[in-house]
């Protein structure tokens, strides 16, 4: 029997009076947080939510999320996050196709209007019975959102205490949304074992600090599996501090570095330019550079790959290499490590962690010698796509999951990443399919045909161009099309480019050819 929630139980027992999150002027310690937790569980059995129910969950990273992240899986529930871009129609489809019973969103900002777009999908969903604003005022009984219920509201009385739901290892914890060939995401169920031994495993290659100290930025955002894991619940197995910042802004970041001693700090490659950018372009004397030098130990990259020249400014600077990691929603994710301290290669993502095995096959799952796609078997491999047999059955076999990336392996066991079969673009750190957004241009009606690819970008590393044929006649501009996109499209995966065409590179079976756009 093992419950995910166990990160946080341990934390509340061994370590009540540490501080377990810190946002702004809020500091909570583990008991607090194991507490709030509770009533959370308290209340989603109060509202009829079972253990294997599904509970969605959109919350940027602050507080909230770990409270009901813990709290749904403390009631035996199955948590599913949200991207917090997500327009109405993404959500609606999240929560039908997950069969989410409950959905806890933050209400957001104007520029972010999270809960009116939350509420709207709610409202469309019949299956999904309890809403629960999570407001921007902390401790708000009274909901901005017409006719939403606050968290605050909601725990009213709630108890404090509650008898964690047993799990067997291979229960469902957490379904994360992904995308593959047919362009829908399709949710990747990541039991409590799989999420438990990837926490394990990330936290033996942090580094420790000389004095002890154990503070981690976490900017990654947590509805992903990279912060999910890599932060949250490998911080807290650790006995861990979380500093929370829901939006990386490069100034903010170092700034709370310095403040609060930050001795982890984990990104994706374009974060790691953000704040090398921000360093050089200060005057003089605004960052404490060797105070923060001093703190950091531990610098991990992933989600796209790193430059090495990059790689090498940032250890100058900070005076730590930075570790490079691959991995996938449906590992959980950590698969392979590069560990400067230890072995490491320029370029490689390293070696497969503990109890992971990687080998390169072709398309017919048959041994690819030195170079073909990544497949892994380990602990970190998901259960399944929820409800999707077929799709199962294209990717998992004998305990194999086929990645979709090429890879070479050379001499030492380092693998070095080719490229990608599948056509998945890489948008600073976010996935975006590019199957997704041609089947929402598709659906203008002056759009004939469309291609989209990845093309390079400075500092996203890629954006999503879309090559189309318009119907005859059609009047349609480019910008048009973009503004069009933006209202239907998360706003990482909508085109910032479009190109007209009057045709399209095809094979003789009317295959569009993408390697020739890109």
């Amino acid at each position: 029997m093992l419950n995910l929630s166990v990160l946080l139980e341990d934390g509340a027992r061994s370590v009540p009076d540490k501080e377990c999150l810190v946002f702004g002027d809020l500091r909570l310690t583990y008991a607090l947080t194991d507490m709030i937790a509770n009533q959370v569980a308290n209340l989603l059995v109060a509202r009829g939510v079972r253990p294997g129910d599904r509970v969605a969950l959109a919350s940027p990273n602050l507080p909230y999320f770990p409270f009901v992240y813990f709290g749904a899986l403390k009631a035996g529930a199955v948590v599913v996050p949200l991207n917090v871009l997500l327009t109405p129609p993404e959500i609606a489809y999240h929560l039908e196709d997950s069969g989410a019973k409950a959905l806890f969103a933050f209400t957001g900002s104007p520029e972010l209007p999270l809960g009116e777009r939350a509420f709207e999908a709610f409202n469309q969903v019949d299956s999904c019975e309890t809403y629960i604003d999570l407001p921007a005022s902390p401790g708000a009984t009274e909901s901005a959102i017409e006719g939403a219920e606050t968290l605050w509201k909601a725990l009213d009385g709630q108890p404090g205490t509650f008898e964690t739901v047993q799990a067997n290892s291979d229960d469902t914890a957490v379904i994360i949304y992904t995308s593959g060939t047919t362009g829908r995401p399709k949710g990747a169920q990541l039991s409590h074992h799989n999420l438990m031994m990837n926490a394990i495993v990330s936290s033996d290659l942090v580094t420790a600090h000389p004095d002890g100290r154990d503070v981690s930025l976490a900017v990654l955002p947590l509805f992903h599996i990279f912060g999910q894991t890599v932060m949250l619940n490998s911080a807290l197995y650790r006995h861990g501090t979380l500093v929370l910042m829901p939006r990386f802004e490069p100034d903010e970041a170092l700034r709370l570095m310095d403040e609060e001693g930050i001795t982890g700090f984990a990104g994706v490659p374009t974060m790691y330019w953000g704040l090398l950018n921000a360093v050089q372009s200060a005057e003089p004397g605004t960052y404490d550079i060797g105070k923060i030098a001093g703190n950091i130990v531990d610098a991990i990259s992933g989600g796209a790959s790193l430059p090495g020249q990059l790689a090498e400014d940032f250890a100058k600077t900070f005076g730590v290499g930075i570790k490079e990691g691959y991995g996938l929603s449906e590992t959980s994710p950590a698969v392979a490590f590069n560990n400067p301290r230890v072995r490491a290669k320029t370029g490689s993502i390293g070696l497969p962690v503990w109890g992971v095995e990687m080998k390169l096959i072709d398309p017919e799952w048959n041994d690819a010698g030195n170079e073909g796609e990544i497949a892994v078997r380990g602990h970190c491999v998901m259960k399944g796509y929820h409800n999707r047999p077929d799709a199962n059955a294209e990717v998992i076999k004998d305990g194999w999951f086929r990645t979709g990336d090429i890879a070479r392996r050379d001499e030492d066991g380092f693998y070095f990443i080719v490229d990608r079969s599948k056509d998945m673009i890489i948008r600073g750190g976010y996935n975006v399919y590019p199957r997704e957004i041609e089947e929402v241009l598709m659906t203008h009606p002056e759009v004939s045909l469309a291609a989209v690819v990845g093309v390079p970008h400075d500092t996203h590393g890629e954006e999503a161009k879309a090559y189309v044929i318009r119907e005859a006649d059609a009047a349609l501009t480019e910008q048009q099309l973009v503004d069009w996109a933006k209202e239907r499209l998360a706003a990482y995966k909508y085109p910032r480019q479009v190109e007209f065409r009057t045709e399209l590179p095809m094979t003789a079976t009317g295959k569009i050819l993408k390697r020739e756009l890109r």
